[in-house]
């Protein structure tokens, strides 16, 4: 699956607390401010581009173009922006977070630099945008690594549900655990009603 195509389904998310009461096409572009962030701090990350310079060279050449044959959807600027700038000013925090949920001894340094924009990117979302419920936050971000990581083909003729990469169950994991030490009270409201983070 490219990782650029929408989410498969456009929800009704009005009768659910924890989901944001937003139109399906907001929630299209939130889904691809989220993406495009992510691939966003990839290319910070590896390339150690400028803040300034990525967000131009995003919404100049990707964001709502074709690239090479691949639409680029366009996105909620507004959360691209506080995405990728805010985890600029809160790198040390949002790492510190990161790091206390994984395994010791398995520092953040040593995940890949796909997955390591991913959860940065999703923890710095639970700090910057506190108009967004956490599981919204964690719920999007696991979709974000499925479209990198999951096989949703398993091939002719197999009616097997789509095989979850590690790296997803890493995310929600890492996701969860954070925002249970940063928002206890929101994760605590209505518990048993989610037991997943994971899209049906």
């Amino acid at each position: 699956m490219a990782p650029n195509t929408p989410p498969s389904t456009a929800e009704d998310f009005s009768a659910d607390p924890f989901r944001e009461l937003i139109s399906p096409e907001i929630r299209e572009l939130r889904f691809s401010a989220r993406l495009a962030a992510t691939q966003a701090l990839y290319q910070m990350d590896i390339a150690a581009t400028g803040t300034a310079d990525v967000l131009a060279e995003f919404e100049s050449w990707w964001i709502g173009q074709e690239v090479e044959g691949v639409p680029f959807l366009p996105v909620d600027t507004a959360l691209f922006h506080d995405l990728v700038q805010g985890l600029v000013r809160e790198q040390r925090t949002v790492d510190r977070l990161i790091n206390g949920s994984l395994t010791p001894g398995w520092p953040l340094t040593r995940i890949l630099p796909v997955l390591r924009a991913i959860l940065r990117a999703g923890v710095c979302e639970m700090l910057v945008r506190p108009d967004i419920p956490p599981r919204v936050t964690i719920d999007e971000f696991v979709e974000v690594s499925r479209r990198f990581y999951d096989d949703d083909d398993p091939g002719p003729g197999n009616a097997a549900p789509p095989i979850i990469a590690p790296e997803t169950g890493l995310v929600n994991a890492v996701l969860d655990a954070v925002a249970r030490e940063l928002r206890p009270e929101e994760m605590n409201k209505n518990e048993s009603k989610h037991p997943t983070h994971f899209r049906k």
